[in-house]
């Protein structure tokens, strides 16, 4: 197994080739020659073979996703052959593929890609909007829909989604009498009352290393939150404005003054929090189970975890929104999409995506439900079928347990609240450059390094990003 770091939504990825007990997943093909001119299957046709690229690259889930597309394969006769793929390196792979004209049939991947990739033809967004139709558009959560939407069409198919956490040690807090973290203020306040890196606890871990998704996951709420945009009402660059130079100012000096030193990742972040020597994390939901201690591979390790391994679940708090003197409280918010590749086997990728989210779908949630809400709401027939089926999955992966076994209900209601209402900056065309471009990852690990000035580092993004801009739009 080739072993690859990288990030997914907050969430570890370990390959981008892994091999399933049984099963291959194949490496991503790159070649040479262009094609000009695709034909279009308008008819599923028992025998042909498919190919799916999935930013879900731990081994249980693959092979989770690999048990539904053998299910699949049963019922349609339609082979599927699936890649993992980094999400970091994902819009490099889609360009370079493209040129070859080897693009996957179906794609999954986060919005932050999806509107971008359609205004370059990446993607079959007829073919995408037919599947939703088929389901039934009013099955879906609006918002998703509407988040990826372009030129007034979807350009994929919303599958699930999660909204961003601030944890903190409750128990550690408490005993300072700190505030919950929900501002500014307080999380600086709480960071700087509980940093003590002489015996091994610092105030808080977040990400700052330059080409990493989950880098700009975790800044942009910061962003959001001090009521930094991309834009401003005129449509102007909003980048280089006040509020954006006092959100980078402090989340630059939460991490150079409260946070371990050197650049902070995935794994980073969540082993300093999880050995008990950081007082707050920046994360994805995804973090729950493995706090509960559910899974092997990443389990916690404080000095309390040992006697109790739920120890941090029992006793860390969440904090979903939080607002910056100049913003309001806002929550950062990721979906993911099922996209189909322009010059796909049309009818067999829209068959794979409609089992994918029916027959299916469930199965696909229970890889980790508290990071995975449904987008697809039920059905024709029950309006609430896949949340309903939500509540009931257990999460965990060498063990298995409901998370109302380890947090109250009102965590359980945050976590389907924020994937539903969390806030993004517009993701389109212009945006899509700067996303996968990774170019605000760059500017945060370059300055927590440096120390430099948050607002010349901002004009010269804001230049980037309108050369980037104008080579993407011509």
């Amino acid at each position: 197994m080739a072993m690859i770091a990288g990030s997914c939504g907050g969430e570890t990825v370990v390959t981008s080739i892994v091999e399933v007990p049984g099963e291959t997943v194949t490496s991503i093909v790159t070649e040479t020659s262009i094609v000009t001119e695709t034909s279009i299957v308008t008819e599923i046709v028992p025998g042909d073979t498919i190919k799916f690229w999935s930013t879900e690259t731990q081994p249980e889930r693959l092979a989770i996703t690999q048990g539904i597309i053998d299910r699949f394969t049963a019922a349609t006769g339609v082979g599927v052959q699936l890649t993992a793929a980094d999400e970091n390196n994902l819009p490099e792979l889609m360009i370079t593929n493209a040129a070859s004209g080897t693009l996957p049939d179906v794609v999954f991947h986060p919005l932050d890609f999806t509107i971008l990739w359609a205004a370059e033809g990446l993607l079959d967004q007829a073919a995408a909007a037919q599947v939703i139709q088929n389901l039934g558009q009013d099955t879906f959560a609006a918002g998703a829909i509407g988040l990826a939407t372009y030129e007034g069409q979807p350009t994929a198919v919303p599958s699930d989604g999660w909204g961003q956490l601030l944890v903190y040690r409750k128990d550690l807090f408490d005993a300072k009498g700190l505030a919950a973290p929900d501002s500014f203020a307080n999380i600086e306040a709480a960071a700087a009352a509980l940093h003590d890196p002489g015996n091994d606890l610092f105030g808080i871990t977040a990400a700052t290393k330059a080409g990493e998704v989950f880098t700009q996951q975790t800044f942009e709420q910061f962003a959001l939150a001090n009521g930094c945009n991309l834009f401003a009402a005129d449509g102007s660059l909003d980048l280089g404005s006040a509020n954006c130079a006092e959100a980078v100012d402090f989340y630059v000096n939460l991490m150079r003054n409260y946070s371990p030193g050197g650049g902070q990742d995935v794994v980073t972040t969540r082993a300093a929090y999880f050995a008990g020597q950081a007082a707050m994390i920046v994360w994805s939901p995804f973090i729950l189970d493995e706090m509960a201690g559910l899974r092997d591979s990443a389990f916690p390790a404080c000095d309390e975890c040992e006697a109790n391994p739920s120890f941090l679940a029992e006793n860390s708090g969440i904090v979903t929104a939080f607002s910056g003197p100049s913003g309001a409280p806002a929550q950062y918010g990721q979906t993911s999409y099922m996209g189909i590749g322009t010059g796909a086997n049309v009818a067999a990728a829209q068959a794979f995506i409609e089992f994918w989210l029916s027959e299916g779908y469930l199965d696909w949630l229970s890889t980790s439900p508290e990071g995975k809400f449904p987008m697809r709401r039920g059905t024709a027939d029950n309006a609430t079928a896949y949340v309903d089926g939500w509540q009931t999955l257990e999460t965990g992966v060498d063990r298995k347990a409901p998370l109302s076994e380890f947090y109250p209900q009102s965590t359980i209601d945050a976590i389907a609240a924020g994937a539903d209402n969390a806030a993004r900056w517009p993701i389109g065309v212009e945006q899509g450059v700067l996303y996968t471009e990774l170019q605000f990852p760059a500017l945060i690990a370059d300055l927590v390094a440096s120390g430099g000035s948050a607002a010349d580092e901002l004009a010269d993004l804001v230049a980037d990003v309108m050369a980037s801009i104008e080579l993407a739009t011509g």
